[in-house]
């Protein structure tokens, strides 16, 4: 479990995730916790792998002060690959693993309970597509990647994408070349927590 948002940019400083994916000053709004069925989370750079990350996994995130109240806010989760397919040879970077929009977050009120579970409201636009690593890539972003994963606060007037945008072509070869600072950059995005994991290529 991430402890701290100090220990969240100095995780993502080591990694060069900062400058590389998240810009240098970013000041983290929230802790966001990634769970898969597994049982595994993210947690600032632990190795998973393909199997314990095979299934789409749930989102919580502690809560954020907002001018708004939590339930007219909505939230934009992305998961991308900055060294796809590999660290030296990022030839498909970024790689587009998952986009959701219209997130809603938990009740203030679920602080007493412990849940902080976030809630979808509508489908991905960008399904998710599980790491998978070529083999003897090592672990990924040292040999070949971190999946990283970002949660950005959207505009009042929520997140709209076009039917025709990228980010509705989701076939694997229409997944790379992405960018996401591009991406909330368009759509008025301002990211308020991140986290990010390691998965470890298979043996060649």
């Amino acid at each position: 479990m991430i402890d701290s948002y100090s220990a969240v940019v100095s995780a993502l400083t080591a990694a060069d995730i900062i400058p590389e994916v998240v810009p240098s000053l970013f000041s983290p709004e929230a802790l966001l916790v990634i769970s898969w069925p597994t049982g595994k989370e993210a947690t600032l750079g632990n190795t998973l792998t393909a199997l314990d990350t095979v299934h789409e996994p749930s989102i919580a995130f502690t809560p954020m002060i907002t001018q708004a109240s939590y339930d007219e806010v909505s939230y934009t989760l992305v998961m991308t690959d900055p060294d796809a397919p590999s660290r030296k040879d990022p030839k498909l970077a970024q790689w587009r693993h998952w986009v959701v929009t219209g997130i809603k977050a938990p009740p203030p009120t679920n602080v007493d309970t412990g849940d902080l579970s976030a809630r979808f409201t509508q489908p991905p636009i960008s399904p998710y597509y599980v790491p998978s690593p070529p083999p003897g890539s090592g672990p990924h972003h040292y040999y070949g990647l971190f999946s990283v994963l970002l949660l950005y606060r959207e505009p009042a007037v929520g997140v709209t994408v076009a039917p025709n945008a990228p980010e509705r072509k989701n076939s694997p070869k229409d997944r790379g070349k992405w960018n996401a600072a591009t991406f909330a950059e368009e759509y008025g995005l301002k990211l308020v927590a991140a986290n990010f994991f390691v998965v470890n290529g298979p043996e060649p």
